[in-house]
């Protein structure tokens, strides 16, 4: 079962270093991770992606609290999160197909941010799912580089209908 686990910890040196190895020696793959500034001044938000059964995950969110540098951990339901990734994908693009990707990448609101004499750089994100579509639909074309920023994610704001 996929896991995304959000965490505030301590914008530290080693923090990140810490907290993989600690999932690593638990034997788990970590399918994705990434961190960056949080709300709170010096600490960081850390989402990290993973798999494995309830009471082994219970068991690496106990480890990860005895972590000094880890301040909160909160795991996410897909369901009740809103969880993003970023996408960078340089594909080939001579002048007589450029306007053919345009129309690809545009149902899927990305963008194009560069054009060179034979390739463009489109900027895509959303769900995993939705990536993988476009990257599908570009293949063709010749993918040259793909970079992706692995998910990130935040818990879905509280509304009236969630409320009921």
């Amino acid at each position: 079962m996929k896991h995304i686990l959000s965490m505030l910890v301590n914008d530290q040196p080693r923090v990140l270093a810490r907290v993989s190895s600690l999932i690593g020696q638990r034997n788990f793959n970590i399918e994705s991770i990434s961190v960056g500034e949080s709300e709170e001044p010096g600490l960081a938000r850390m989402v990290i992606v993973t798999e494995g059964d309830e009471r082994t995950m219970e068991q690496v969110t106990k480890q990860l609290h005895k972590l000094v540098d880890v301040i909160k951990i909160q795991e996410l339901a897909v369901e009740e999160a809103v969880v993003r990734e970023l996408m960078l994908v340089k594909v080939g693009a001579n002048p007589s197909v450029r306007t053919e990707i345009a129309g690809i990448v545009e149902p899927f609101r990305a963008s194009i941010v560069d054009v060179g004499y034979n390739t463009m750089v489109i900027q895509a994100t959303g769900e995993q799912s939705k990536l993988d579509n476009i990257l599908e639909l570009l293949r063709p074309y010749g993918i040259k580089e793909v970079a992706r920023t692995g998910v990130t994610a935040l818990s879905r704001s509280l509304t009236k209908a969630t409320l009921k």
